[in-house]
């Protein structure tokens, strides 16, 4: 028999054995382009922006919400039933303490005056004589915020006739794991939400010593007492309130953006004296307000820091070749993530 032309394809097991080869390769190629080839396309361009070390004032604060409320409210009712006669106050009119608000009858004198005026003037007159009127006076100094009742109105001695209030507290809930940090006359600021670009100077009047707990959250009560309270402030009024927690002047600073680690223990990246490459170097730092960071050794001021821009593709496209070997990823010296690959 003669033997087969070697141009013949071949043929039952070697063809099956050739298809798979084929779809693997044509597999392998797939996953390239979709892991390895994604990460290809998109790239991951590091790129460092330097920024130097400055001096500033810092200023650390204790956030906290709260609503405006008159430190007392009384509501001012009659003791017995009756009549008002007159009312010398209006809403929103500053009293003193003893101050006469109104005039009442009781049920009594408003009767035996309606049966004078039936008789004339001067039957009025002679009972008005023999049987004053009861004042209606101001427990406390402070500001009229309710009028319930017009003359000639009638009362039970159950009906408020009149509300008043004395200063404004703003009352804030702070959290139990801040309340160590806030003390008597301490400084702070409310800005109310209806007026959010005022800033009003205030300082920790009162400190309660009994807790609050809704949905498992157990808050404190404080009042704040603003150093001027302003006409536009109205009981009711949200607000938030910084409690000012420490303030450090000219002291040198960064960009909290700038730091690698955790603690006190961190570590910048500075240029290296000869080459100019991004290089780790430590540093400790002190209190943060969030955006910035003291710096209490390792950097003068004017040293200049580089920080690490990523292009957002990273992020996006953060997919390895799954056919690489894998890259060992370091830990600097204060336990985080080691600073990015110089370039």
């Amino acid at each position: 028999m003669a033997a087969a032309d070697a141009s013949t394809p071949p043929r039952g097991k070697n063809a099956k054995t050739w298809l798979i080869l084929f779809a693997c390769l044509v597999a392998g190629g797939a996953a390239f382009y979709f892991f390895g080839g994604k990460k290809a396309i998109s790239g991951t361009t590091i790129t460092y922006s330097s920024i130097h070390a400055e001096r500033g004032n810092m200023r650390v604060t204790i956030l906290a919400t709260g609503t405006v409320q008159p430190e007392n409210r009384l509501e001012i009712k009659p003791p017995i039933a009756g009549r008002i006669e007159r009312v010398l106050v209006q809403e929103g009119d500053t009293v003193y303490k003893g101050q006469i608000l109104a005039w009442m009858s009781s049920t009594e004198r408003a009767g035996l005056l309606d049966a004078a005026r039936a008789k004339g003037p001067e039957e009025v007159s002679r009972w008005e004589e023999l049987y004053q009127p009861t004042p209606i006076m101001a427990p406390i100094a402070g500001t009229i915020i309710l009028k319930s009742v017009e003359a000639g109105q009638t009362f039970a001695n159950t009906d408020v006739v009149l509300a008043m209030s004395d200063r404004l507290l703003t009352r804030a809930s702070v959290d139990e794991t801040d309340i160590a940090q806030i003390h008597l006359d301490q400084r702070a600021e409310v800005t109310l939400d209806a007026y959010p670009k005022m800033k009003i100077p205030s300082k920790v009047e009162r400190i309660s010593f009994e807790a609050k707990t809704v949905s498992n959250v157990t808050t404190y009560t404080v009042d704040v007492l603003a150093d001027e309270v302003p006409e536009v402030m109205r009981s009711g009024m949200t607000a938030n309130i910084s409690f000012i927690s420490q303030i450090k002047n000219n002291v040198l600073k960064l960009p909290t953006s700038a730091l690698h680690g955790t603690g006190v223990e961190n570590s910048v990246l500075v240029p290296d004296t000869q080459t100019g490459k991004p290089v780790e170097k430590p540093i400790t730092t002190g209190i943060s307000d969030g955006k910035y960071v003291e710096i209490v050794s390792g950097l003068q001021e004017g040293d200049t820091v580089m920080v690490a821009n990523l292009k957002a593709g990273e992020k996006e496209t953060g997919v390895t070749n799954p056919f690489a070997p894998m890259q060992p990823r370091g830990k600097s010296k204060s336990g985080g993530s080691a600073p990015p690959p110089h370039p």
